[in-house]
């Protein structure tokens, strides 16, 4: 709370004073989706940009201690922090691409290929393997989603699969690699903060994220079982259509930055669909702007979700967080499931897994040392529960960026989610069953 600065000192401690009030805009928010959807037919159907523009309105309510125009000036720090405007950045990009790649045929040409090579039975387990393979190469969950997710609307129309059940997949996979790869973001941040290796947080990861993976990968086949009936008619497909979505999958993969990739993906998409003449240069720029316009609600859902965020933070949310869940300790076992709920709950108020990790990363790496646990562990706890709980946030930046992609609501998405709460599930189980060397269970 450095930002409020020394003229705001007496207020800064009367707001800590007031966590549990801090954290109550959470509460409002699901508060508003539970009676919205039961007004409005299911909660698939409540307006997202409705229930975060309350929210913030009742959070900024919530820091009555202090000027408004501070609590305002705090808000647009969280909306316009640098983090979230890459974010905002990429959504733009991510628009344009996917719009102009189905105006060029980019998008068909995929479906009909994936299609021709995959029966509809073994679409659903097809998309999440190949998120997997992609996120642990990329180690992004977010670049996954930009590759895979495009392909989804067009493979649910031709075999008849819902759509949010495959965008689902995608994400699923998406994290798979998000908590695995040696390259992500949350991996190297979980292992610096425990002060252990790669190799051996992996090791210990894996072990528990496999059974969730298998569990997960036998569900959507079971789920594709259903469309092994189905006839798909398929046409012959240009491969060189297909280039532009084949850019976005290798440059990844090679490790580019998500914007670069994008970028070129967008020049490859354009000049493919000017040389086939799907479009001209207006039409190219149209076709741009669309996609640009799908992604504004989003971006502004986005924009609102960090401004509530941190005005949650600066209300004390999180240090109240951390003091309540880290008292009672009394054991191992007790202080790895502190730690759970600590990156958890946090990852909840940042919307943000690599956020979350070095918010408490420190302090779980106190409470390893101090009760036992093995620094191991206590990496692959921090990792998995934040990806877990990341993996099923409405308004965390991936199922925005797929729901945006697919243009369904993220809400839709959510109950298809089974590797997220699968792994959620496999780690807690680790916990409260799991042998230990050396400490107090």
């Amino acid at each position: 709370m450095a930002e409020l600065g020394p003229t705001f000192s007496p207020l800064r401690r009367k707001v800590r004073r007031h966590g549990l009030l801090a954290l109550s805009p959470l509460l409002v928010m699901a508060g508003l989706f539970v009676v919205l959807g039961a007004l409005g037919g299911g909660i698939a159907e409540v307006p997202i940009l409705v229930v975060f523009v309350l929210t913030a309105v009742y959070a900024l309510w919530t820091l009555r201690g202090l000027p408004i125009d501070v609590r305002l000036a705090q808000f647009a720090r969280g909306a316009g922090a640098a983090d979230l405007l890459l974010m905002v950045w990429i959504f733009v990009l991510a628009g344009a691409f996917a719009s102009t790649a189905r105006a060029t045929g980019a998008v068909d040409a995929a479906v009909n290929l994936t299609l021709a090579a995959l029966p509809p039975e073994a679409l659903v387990a097809g998309v999440f393997v190949a998120a997997c393979g992609v996120s642990f190469s990329i180690g992004t969950s977010v670049g996954t989603i930009v590759a895979i997710v495009p392909v989804c609307a067009g493979l649910a129309e031709g075999s008849g699969i819902a759509l949010p059940l495959l965008t689902a997949a995608a994400v699923g996979g998406a994290f798979f690699g998000d908590n695995l790869s040696f390259i992500s973001d949350t991996t190297v941040a979980a292992t610096r903060t425990q002060g252990c290796r790669l190799s051996d947080k992996f090791r210990v990861n894996f072990r528990i994220v496999l059974p969730a993976a298998l569990f997960t990968l036998a569900l959507y086949a079971w789920l594709g079982l259903g469309h092994a009936g189905n006839t798909v008619h398929t046409v012959e497909s240009d491969w060189l259509k297909v280039i532009p979505y084949l850019l976005v999958v290798v440059l990844a993969m090679a490790g580019m930055n998500v914007l670069l990739v994008l970028l070129i993906a967008n020049a490859a998409t354009g000049i493919t669909g000017l040389l086939y003449g799907s479009f001209d240069a207006a039409g190219w720029m149209k076709a741009s702007a669309d996609g640009i316009t799908g992604m504004g609600e989003l971006i502004v859902v986005s924009m609102l979700a960090g401004g509530l965020l941190e005005v949650i933070r600066v209300g004390g949310g999180i240090t109240y967080l951390i003091h309540r869940l880290t008292r009672r300790i009394r054991s191992a076992r007790g202080a790895e499931l502190s730690i759970a709920a600590l990156v958890s709950l946090t990852n909840v108020c940042t919307a943000n897994n690599t956020v979350a990790i070095l918010s408490v990363g420190r302090i779980s790496n106190d409470i390893a040392e101090r009760y036992g646990v093995d620094k191991r562990r206590s990496a692959s706890i921090l990792d998995t529960f934040s990806c877990a709980v990341q993996g099923v946030l409405p308004y965390g930046a991936q199922l925005l960026m797929a729901a945006g992609m697919a243009s369904i609501s993220p809400l839709e998405i959510i109950p298809w989610l089974f590797y997220p709460m699968a792994t959620a599930a496999a780690a807690l189980c680790a916990i409260l069953v799991g042998k230990r060397k050396g400490a107090r269970a």
